[in-house]
This record gives C-alpha cells, structure tokens and sequence, in this order.
C-alpha cells in the first residue's frame, strides 16, 4: 500500500512538473494566453486521474495546477492574487474536471478488475472441468483394457493346457494390443505434464521444420500400426514454424491413429498440410463411416464417446481432449467434422508465436 501511494505520489509530481515546464516553453515562445496554458494542466490532470487511484492525487493536481496559473502565467507575475475576476471560476472548473474524470476512471478501473476476475474464474472453471472430464476419460479408457488383459492372462493361466497354439496366438495378441494402447495412453498424459499448469497453458515453442516434424509422426505410427497407409501431402516449400515438436508429434499421432481405429476403412488415410499467410493448417482425413454429428460439438471435452466401430471400448474422449490442449497452447485452432466420404480432423499452427488464429480463419 505504501508502496503504491508512494508510485502515484511520483508519477502525479513528474506529471505536475513536465506540465509546468511545458507551460513556461508556451508562455514564453508562443503565446502569453493563459487558457491555453490551463489546458496543460487539464490533460495533465486528465492523466493523473487515470493511472492513479483514489480522489487524493487529482484533488491535489487541481489545487496545485490553479495555484501555478495564478501564481507564475497570471499578471502581476510571481504573486498570488485571489481577487482576480474569474478566479473562482477557473477554479471550480478545474475541480469539476478533476472530480468527474477521477470518478470515471475509478468506475472504469473497479469494472475492468471485476471484469479480469470474471474472466479468470471463468478460465479457470473451464480448466477443472476439462480436467474432471480427462479423469472420467482416463478412467474409461484405462479400466477396460487392463479388464481385457486380467482376463484374457487368466485364459491363459487357467486353460492354457488346453488352447491351441492358434488361440494362444490369438489372445497374446489381443494382450498386446491392449499394451499398446495402455502405452499410447501413457504418452498421452505424459504430453499434459509438458504443459505448464497455467491459466494460458504456455508452452516451449523454437523453430521447427513442420515436413520433419510430419514425418516422424507417421514414422512413429506405423510402429504402432506397421500396415497402416497414410498419404501425405506437404508444400514444397519449406516451412519453420514455432511449436513444441513432441506435442505436435503427439497431436498428430492422435488423430492418425482414432481415424485407423474408429473409420470402419481400409482405404489410405490423407495427411495434408496446408501453407497460408499467417498460419499452417494440417489435416487428417479418413473415408469411413464418419462422425455421429451428435457428439461433433463437444468431441474434444474429455467425454468418452461410443463411436460405434468395432473397437469402440477404446474411446476418442482423452487422446482428443489433450489434443485441444496443445493446439490452444499453440495459440492454434482446432476442429472435427465430417465430409462427404468420412470425418477429418484439422488444426491450425501460427507461424509467428504471438498470433492467435481466430475460429473464423479455419
């Protein structure tokens, strides 16, 4: 408190003081009217009551700005003289500015703090549902396919004498499917932890070449899924823009792998990459069944959604959850939508850090 009394105390005698200053440079070399000079002090006192709190400070620039007018640019010079005709006047006017331009800021001031603190109860609400609906995802998307491997080891345990070498086979597969995607889930909310827990979600971005960047995403998913096809499509120019490479790897790995999974297609999935002026939009597309367009608004919540494939005990809800995350701690943008063979997924990345791609440039 002391210490912001003492900063508006500074800032209201710099003020006073340039204000006078100019006002003698005015007096002097341009003009000897003394409404002209009192409009100095006027601004300076518009100011005053702007970048400092409370009436205390204007109050004191008003008497403060009447006294040097009187005082320094009112004949007889150097005197004060109170029996000036208007005297009165001017000073009242003064004071009136004074008053209602500390009593408008002020409001503007306690509105703008409410306001602010709306904005980040709101942000902040918004974070502990995204992280109740991830909790829910996690537990969904956890729970059943540690149930398939209980089960299925179980099998083995217990029956194993009697299954063939080809069911055997078979239900190691399915254990190790189930791993992988366990695996998968595990990367997933490791990406989360890259991300520092702020309101904003700011992340390390540096200079990244988006073609690398791609193609160790694909890379990295065809381990995973050594028969998938994905044709990618990428500028022939070369393209460097800000971005944390391992989430965007991640992003990338997310909405390759729920269109393997969650398409109901074998037909080759599409990778495109996109270059515009202020931002780079990258696509995937698949051409399966689609999306239910019932659940295409709130896709990308955390809630676990029946897709109605085959492998539908493995849900889109966290992958695409975290997916949102990392796009808006790129200041990107991202979306879900159908088209008229399948769904596609696409995000978009600013090519400076400071740009924000709003929802219409999608």
């Amino acid at each position: 408190m002391n210490k912001l009394l003492h900063n508006n105390t500074l800032f209201t005698l710099t003020l006073l003081g340039i204000a006078t200053a100019l006002a003698f440079l005015f007096f002097s070399f341009v003009s000897e009217n003394t409404a002209n000079i009192a409009l100095l002090y006027i601004i300076a006192q518009i100011l005053i009551a702007r970048y400092t709190n409370g009436y205390l400070h204007g109050l004191f620039s008003s008497v403060f700005s009447v006294i040097c007018i009187n005082f320094f640019f009112t004949y007889p010079f150097f005197r004060l003289n109170f029996t000036l005709s208007g005297y009165p006047v001017t000073f009242i006017g003064m004071l009136i500015i004074t008053l209602l331009t500390t009593a408008t800021t002020s409001r503007l001031k306690k509105q703008t703090e409410i306001l602010a603190k709306q904005e980040k109860q709101v942000q902040i609400a918004r974070q502990e549902s995204l992280r109740a609906n991830l909790l829910r995802a996690v537990s969904h998307d956890l729970r059943t396919p540690l149930t398939s491997i209980i089960g299925t080891t179980s099998s083995l345990l217990s029956d194993g004498s009697i299954l063939s070498d080809a069911e055997k086979r078979e239900l190691l597969e399915n254990i190790e499917n189930d791993s992988s995607w366990l695996l998968n889930m595990v990367e997933n909310l490791l990406s989360v932890t890259r991300i520092n827990d702020t309101v904003t979600h700011q992340v390390n971005k540096t200079p990244e070449i988006v073609e690398e960047v791609v193609a160790e995403a694909v890379q990295r998913l065809k381990k995973r899924f050594p028969s998938a096809s994905i044709i990618v499509h990428v500028p022939t120019d070369y393209l460097l823009i800000p971005m944390d490479a391992i989430l965007i790897e991640q992003v990338l790995i997310n909405l390759l792998e729920n269109a393997l999974i969650h398409s109901g297609s074998s037909h080759s999935l599409e990778l495109t990459v996109t270059d515009h002026p202020d931002h780079v939009t990258f696509c995937a597309k698949d051409f399966g069944h689609g999306l239910n367009p019932d659940v295409i608004p709130d896709i990308f919540s955390g809630i676990c959604h029946n897709t109605g494939s085959v492998d539908s005990h493995k849900g889109m809800g966290i992958g695409l959850s975290i997916c949102k995350m990392i796009i808006d701690a790129h200041n990107g943008y991202i979306e879900a939508k159908n088209h008229t063979n399948g769904a596609l997924f696409l995000f978009t990345l600013p090519k400076k850090e400071e740009e924000n791609i709003p929802c219409s440039q999608k």
